[in-house]
């Protein structure tokens, strides 16, 4: 594995990202989602850093960048050219889970120069209204009530029942750490993954693109993957059978296999 580094952005509206980077070779970047922070790719990242520069950046208001207490999508995805920028890379393969996943597909569209391959794991395309209106609900309720509100609906959600059973010492520390979060950066964030799947025009969408989903995930599900996939030209689904949206958890090395095998032809080029 190649040198590992860490250093903060300044952004113009005085948020602070925290950005780190290991590995060598081609660049590929991994985009965590809503409540997690970049932390949560460690065993993805620890796998792919044999081949690849592996570049994670903390989103705004979540682990060691800066808290806040609103945001658009579009500060994610000039907070992902500003990290690539510093970690000087000028184009990458991109892979983003759930909240993560609507950046990538944000970044792909506006800076296509940038994104060599892109890999959609468990988010989010044309939600319904009412699917919507769940969503800010949850959102509006974290910021009046607090993370605690959300975490009994939130293990349902992302955990299968025998990982639960057979892990629940990993499921508990998976929640406190949720718990942990700052609530408003947390409503914030949460209300951005609610809306920012709107008005979406997957056709722009123009790299090779991998979308999976688990078979089970009840918010990223198979039928909003296939959505993306029937939408994104030459795209490959793949949904994963029995998991819900815990992926990054409950089979991360399944996971980095798939990307992996995706990427695997960038890899050699480069």
């Amino acid at each position: 594995m190649g040198a590992s580094r860490q250093f903060r952005l300044a952004r113009p509206d005085g948020v602070e990202i925290a950005v780190r980077v290991e590995g060598e070779g081609p660049a590929v970047t991994l985009v965590h989602g809503v409540g997690a922070d970049a932390a949560s790719w460690d065993r993805v990242a620890e796998r792919l850093a044999g081949r690849f520069t592996v570049v994670r950046a903390d989103l705004r208001g979540h682990g060691a960048s800066s808290r806040i207490e609103r945001c658009h999508v579009a500060d994610f995805v000039d907070d992902l050219a500003a990290t690539l920028d510093g970690a000087g890379v000028a184009s990458t393969d991109l892979v983003g889970f759930s909240l993560g996943g609507l950046i990538a597909q944000w970044f792909a569209i506006g800076r296509p120069e940038r994104v060599r391959r892109l890999v959609l794991l468990s988010t989010v395309a044309e939600r319904t209204p009412a699917e919507r209106a769940r969503v800010l609900e949850r959102a509006d309720k974290v910021r009046d009530e607090g993370i605690a509100s959300v975490v009994s609906a939130a293990e349902d959600r992302w955990f299968t029942p025998a990982f639960k059973a057979a892990n629940p010492e990993k499921v508990a520390l998976r929640l406190s750490q949720l718990k942990a979060n700052d609530h408003r950066s947390y409503a914030a964030a949460y209300r951005v993954f609610a809306e920012a799947d709107e008005g979406i025009d997957f056709a722009k969408i123009v790299c090779p693109t991998l979308v999976a989903t688990g078979e089970n995930d009840i918010g990223s599900n198979p039928r909003m993957a296939r959505r993306m996939h029937a939408a994104i030209a030459g795209s490959r689904l793949v949904i994963l059978p029995e998991l819900r949206h815990s992926v990054l958890m409950e089979a991360p090395d399944q996971i980095a296999d798939l990307i992996l095998e995706f990427l695997a032809p960038a890899a050699t080029a480069a």
